[in-house]
């Protein structure tokens, strides 16, 4: 039957017990023992079985009686958002802070649809995630019922796998399945949508302790040969260069990659995803590389002879043009856990199929055991030439005792923490930027944002989750004037859960980013970029039960992050007014080669 075929009889979403008792009929079920649980409560066994300790949602008709299963229950915290894409972003956040799958629970209809820019976000991260879909009465699918959308069809382009389960009896074996897809080979989202009836249909449970799909087998250990071929091409490179981007953040390979970095002497670079793989303060991490990547990274991907790039994709933010990108001959080794995202983008030499710790530990052995060595005076000469770059100092902005330099706001807060665990998270913008820039992350997992997909509204949401993972932690969120109010109801859910996060909002009264490209590459044609009807943040976050704090001057900005991180125990607004002119610098322009960089207003 066609989803959206037309049937004069409707289906409401308010059906009695009985009505879906009845409804559920329809299709044929093994008999069951008075005692056997029902469908919601089955799912809640599965979600305990898997060892989920939260999970963020928003009730609604067809997911009634899974909330009714989770307040039988008390080892499964259930967060209560206001929007049901900010319990996807929340659930995002935990899982990229923990490396945990992720668990959301929604309604059907609109619930669904509110769930979409979550589930992309994390799908073009890679994000494990399991969501869980309310969807009508099996009988009445198809048939335009009350809240009823086609959520497989939906959501198919924007996540890992996806599930319909249309009998009761094959709930267990699907969490099961949905959670082993989302945490293996490349991770992602995993959608199971359950309609009413099975929700409420009882049978007899059973958890399988494994699984095994006979059209899901992700390769976990490279090819021998290749490392083998891969590594010989390394130690005998002349201008070597390590490239790495948030694979190895996801494979849990820091460790891993920060030894083979330091047997080989090698410069390295993250990209955006994958800052804190290394630690920034190591004196062979030049910065992050790509569109607003630094001078010394940039040219050190452009003129490298042999590129080792792990977990990274070659996408267009971090190679710019690739007909420029491959006008420079150089030799390519690419370790993926994903064979499509091998010579997607640009043509390599060496694939290396294969989990980034597993391939990174056979090549730390390869070097211990090889008798090849690096070509001490080749490498010599190339690291003479990448402090020449690094001599340009890319970086370095105007500073000023009259306006906040949004910068110097991030240089400040890094200090501050420098001894506190801490955690950032951010939206999409100028202020994302910036961050990554002036923040030196030290380990992985402590900067949190949207890479692929770009997604503002992400960065109060990705904290909640956080601070409820790492309660002891800092958790702070730099976000842009426009990106939170995309996502400021949260505020509530903060207060209500008691997750303290900080959030330093980068007020330039515009949509910073948007505005930086209408002014070089529109003429300077504002076109709806500036925000000229702002809220009272302040009085926004005391409305909500928050301190806020205002501030416009340089000398204002050290007394204020102190003050933000004595109030431990609350949650803490930041209302900083920065500079409405600056710019974000380095800058590839769209089209441009990733060595084609505007390093400032003096190259307009």
């Amino acid at each position: 039957m066609d989803f959206r075929q037309r049937n004069s009889q409707r289906f409401s979403m308010d059906m009695s017990a009985a009505d879906v008792k009845r409804a559920s009929m329809a299709s044929p079920q093994s008999p069951s023992l008075p005692s056997d649980p029902n469908g919601s409560e089955i799912l809640v066994r599965c979600l305990q079985a898997e060892n989920v300790k939260f999970m963020w949602g928003y009730p609604g008709g067809a997911v009634l009686y899974i909330y009714d299963a989770l307040y039988k229950q008390d080892t499964i915290q259930h967060v209560l958002v206001r929007h049901e894409q900010a319990a996807v972003h929340a659930a995002d956040g935990y899982a990229r802070a923990t490396g945990e799958v992720g668990v959301a629970l929604v309604t059907s209809g609109p619930g669904v649809t509110n769930a979409v820019t979550g589930i992309a976000t994390a799908y073009m991260d890679s994000i494990p995630m399991v969501i869980i879909t309310g969807q009508v009465p099996t009988p009445a699918i198809g048939l335009d019922a009350f809240q009823e959308c086609d959520t497989v069809g939906i959501t198919r382009p924007i996540v890992k796998h996806n599930f319909l389960v249309k009998d009761v009896r094959d709930l267990a074996l699907t969490m099961k399945k949905a959670f082993h897809i989302a945490r293996t080979g490349r991770p992602g989202p995993v959608v199971v949508d359950i309609p009413k009836d099975v929700s409420l249909n009882t049978c007899a449970f059973s958890y399988p302790d494994k699984v095994e799909m006979r059209s899901y087998n992700p390769v976990k250990k490279g090819h021998g040969g290749q490392i083998r071929k891969a590594m010989q091409l390394l130690l005998t490179a002349k201008r070597p260069y390590i490239y790495t981007g948030g694979g190895v953040i996801l494979g849990n390979a820091s460790a891993e990659l920060r030894e083979l970095a330091d047997l080989l002497g090698f410069p390295c670079t993250n990209t955006l995803m994958g800052l804190g793989a290394i630690a920034s303060s190591d004196p062979k991490f030049l910065g992050m590389l790509g569109m607003h990547g630094t001078y010394e990274a940039n040219m050190t991907m452009q003129h490298c002879d042999v590129l080792l790039a792990v977990g990274a994709r070659f996408d267009d933010r971090v190679i710019g043009n690739p007909k420029h990108f491959a006008s420079v001959e150089r030799k390519i080794i690419h370790v993926d856990i994903d064979p499509s995202s091998i010579s997607k983008r640009v043509k390599v030499d060496i694939p290396i199929v294969g989990d980034t710790r597993d391939v990174l530990l056979e090549m730390i052995a390869y070097v211990k055991e090889s008798q090849l060595r690096t070509d001490a005076s080749a490498m010599s000469s190339w690291w003479g030439q990448i402090n020449e770059w690094r001599k340009r100092e890319c970086l370095v902005y105007k500073r000023s005792d009259d306006v906040i330099k949004p910068q110097f706001v991030v240089e400040t807060l890094c200090e501050l923490t420098r001894d506190i665990d801490t955690y950032i998270t951010s939206d999409v913008g100028q202020h994302q930027m910036w961050a990554a820039q002036y923040y030196r992350f030290e380990q992985p997992r402590r900067w949190i944002n949207s890479g692929g997909l770009g997604t503002m509204g992400v960065g109060l949401p990705y904290a909640m989750g956080i601070k409820l993972a790492k309660p002891e932690s800092e958790v702070f969120c730099i976000t842009g004037d426009g990106s939170i109010q995309m996502n400021i109801q949260e505020l509530s859910t903060c207060l209500q859960y008691r997750t303290p996060v900080k959030i330093i909002a980068l007020n330039n009264l515009y949509l910073g980013m948007v505005r930086q490209w209408q002014q070089i590459d529109y003429g300077a044609r504002y076109s709806h970029s500036y925000m000229d009807a702002m809220p009272d943040f302040v009085k926004l976050a005391e409305a909500y039960g928050h301190v806020g704090i205002k501030i416009e001057k340089p000398s204002e900005v050290e007394p204020a992050l102190k003050e933000m991180l004595r109030l431990k125990d609350r949650t803490v607004f930041l209302d900083v007014r920065t500079d409405q002119t600056e710019n974000v610098w380095p800058m590839v322009q769209a089209g441009k080669g990733i060595s084609e960089m505007l390093l400032g207003s003096e190259d307009l």
